[in-house]
């Protein structure tokens, strides 16, 4: 079981319910050391006064604030005087519509748990009325010397606690991106494509069938490195669209995903997937990649050669690579796409001759 981060109280109107918060999401950073070239010899930080190059002990080091033509010096116990005490209760102060709350605001998600099973009923009751409100309860408590804005919702069955930015902290965009359109033409003609484009490429929400593959890839590099493998190099980024250009890619964008390679597996909806369980269907994910060698051991129907060569072309160049290293074919590092779809046609084409 995890350890919470924080407890105490969550309150509304005279109702106190005794909870535990319990960090929602994981990273999935790979984490490197810092190594000196040639050697294996770590390199390690060190606080160095920049003027005289000595290391300065952590008991001499102060903060200062840069106000401009001088610094002011904050002692760490300074700042310890003034900081709020922990919270003992996110006290809610009112309950706001979900939709009232833009994306943007939100920062980072905790699961809130009932401290004891005496509290479930307690518990269960403000997750069920939130969930049936459609509404967030508004916050302010105290965590780590910090003071955080939060909101608290219903979610697949239990309650979470959402941090949210201050308004303050959200940049206004126009200041910040400066090639903004005030207002741009686009013919009706245009919107509609744009319009058909969407909603032929519209599904259903199933997160569990998104990963990370740029991790995936670092951790293939570092296997590659260890056993003096080679890598393929990921592709180059698509270029931009021509505004001339803009109706026809368009079009084509359309006609592509409305063929059977293009709109990928089924759109069927699934059910909810309380929020508690996207854990679970991401090991039915990875369960399922386990078991894939096993059925692809089955008799295949026979097929022609171009139908075999067909079957690539719904597949990246990353995919082609994988497939290419799993059939061990010499040279694949430096094949493009094309060379690569060849390749793997005539392995195959190779092991129905041997086999025969």
């Amino acid at each position: 079981m995890a350890r919470p981060v924080w407890s105490g109280a969550l309150t509304f109107g005279l109702v106190s319910l005794p909870v535990q918060m319990f960090t929602a999401t994981d990273s999935h950073t790979v984490h490197f050391h810092q190594l000196q070239r040639g050697t294996s010899d770590r390199v390690r930080n060190k606080r160095v006064n920049e003027r005289t190059g000595e290391e300065v002990p952590l008991d001499e080091i102060v903060k200062g604030y840069d106000a401009g033509d001088e610094y002011v010096l904050i002692e760490p116990g300074e700042l310890e005087d003034i900081a709020p005490g922990r919270s003992q209760a996110v006290e809610i102060t009112g309950f706001v519509d979900l939709e009232q709350v833009e994306p943007i605001f939100f920062d980072k998600t905790y699961y809130l748990g009932p401290k004891g099973k005496e509290y479930a009923k307690i518990y269960a009751l403000l997750e069920k009325a939130l969930a049936e409100a459609g509404k967030a309860g508004i916050a302010t408590f105290v965590m780590r010397n910090r003071q955080y804005l939060v909101a608290v919702k219903a979610e697949g069955g239990l309650l979470t606690l959402h941090t949210l930015h201050w308004a303050d902290e959200i940049r206004d965009p126009r200041r910040e991106i400066g090639t903004l359109p005030d207002s741009t033409d686009v013919t009706s003609r245009e919107l509609k494509m744009a319009e058909q484009l969407i909603e032929t490429l519209s599904m259903d929400w199933k997160p569990e069938e998104f990963h990370d593959t740029f991790q995936e890839q670092v951790t293939k590099l570092i296997e590659a490195k260890r056993t003096g493998e080679s890598v393929e190099k990921a592709e180059p980024p698509a270029k931009a669209t021509n505004v001339v250009d803009l109706m026809e890619a368009l079009r084509a964008s359309v006609d592509r995903a409305k063929s059977p390679e293009g709109r990928g597996k089924g759109k069927t909806a699934a059910a909810d997937a309380p929020v508690a369980r996207i854990k679970d269907a991401a090991d039915k994910r990875r369960a399922g990649r386990a078991a894939k060698p096993e059925q692809e051991t089955k008799p295949k129907p026979k097929q022609t050669k171009q139908a075999k060569a067909s079957s690539f072309d719904s597949l990246t160049k990353a995919e082609l690579y994988q497939r290419a290293t799993d059939a061990g074919i010499p040279g694949r590092s430096s094949m493009t796409r094309e060379e690569l779809v060849k390749a793997l046609s005539g392995k195959r084409g190779r092991r129905k001759a041997e086999a025969s």
